[in-house]
């Protein structure tokens, strides 16, 4: 994935700490990877289809000029992958689609796939190109990096309320933030949390890079619903930023087109449509 990154506007192919985050994620804890498929060429991948958290929802990855390989893998992912769906009312197999990528637009629908206009992925892209100031908070609040301070079990609970959980998190998730943040890019001195006057930790921000490529990769962000508009998420997710740019990082990206992010600068570069087929 660090070979076939492309920098340019529109993210041809997943960025290596997305892999990354989904197999340090104990969501990744018994899926079926070995239904995932691989294109190889005089020994070398090629290309490859894979899901990340169920075989219906999966994504095709190329390395440039391979294009001969696509065929194929498409013939793996019918035959290999799919399943049911609370979404979906029978068996089927879906694909991700970049609204750029005509080749794969044309091959899918030549294979019978429709698109599902109301499931979509965005990504939006910052470039550092500019300095970025230091975020302002609420009195009694301060901003601290993971290397600074490192709670775990306050790790678990912001992101377990942030993410729209209720009550207190399971202490048995401390372990899966322990194993999170082993992945090897991972970067604890760029994720940047918000403390609270009590010491709870109200936000997070993510930061993961790859220094091949100068890329960075923001997630996850949440903030606890209890301290949610007071302009603590922008003051984590700016801090992250301002941070990562003396690494010699000048392209973070988010796997989100909401507007929180377009208002502190993102910008959507791709969007990816969910096509389907029955199985």
């Amino acid at each position: 994935m660090i070979e076939i990154y492309r920098p340019r506007e529109v993210l041809a192919n997943w960025l290596q700490p997305r892999w990354e985050y989904l197999h340090h994620h104990t969501m990744s804890d018994g899926l079926p990877f070995e239904r995932c498929g691989i294109a190889e060429e005089d020994g070398q991948i090629v290309g490859f289809v894979h899901f990340e958290s169920n075989p219906v929802y999966n994504y095709l990855q190329l390395r440039s000029g391979h294009e001969q390989a696509t065929d194929g893998l498409l013939d793996w992912a019918e035959a290999h992958l799919g399943g049911c769906t609370a979404a979906f009312d029978r068996r089927v197999v879906g694909l991700y689609v970049s609204d750029w990528d005509n080749y794969l637009e044309q091959r899918v629908a030549e294979r019978g796939f429709e698109p599902q206009p109301d499931i979509v992925e965005a990504h939006a892209r910052y470039v550092i190109d500019k300095p970025i100031g230091e975020p302002s908070l609420p009195d009694g609040f301060h901003l601290q990096s993971l290397n600074d301070d490192n709670d775990l079990e306050k790790v678990n609970q912001v992101l377990w309320r942030g993410f729209g959980h209720v009550g207190n998190p399971p202490a048995s998730e401390v372990e899966a933030r322990r194993r999170a943040q082993d992945a090897p890019n991972f970067r604890k001195d760029l994720t940047i949390v918000a403390v609270a006057p009590d010491d709870e930790y109200a936000s997070y921000a993510g930061m993961w890079t790859v220094p091949d490529n100068n890329v960075g990769y923001l997630e996850p962000v949440a903030t606890d619903p209890k301290y949610r508009r007071m302009g603590l998420g922008r003051a984590v997710v700016q801090e992250s930023l301002r941070r990562v740019a003396p690494a010699y990082i000048r392209t973070v990206w988010v796997g989100s087109g909401l507007a929180f992010y377009q208002d502190m600068g993102f910008s959507i570069q791709n969007r990816s449509r969910l096509w389907i087929k029955g199985v």
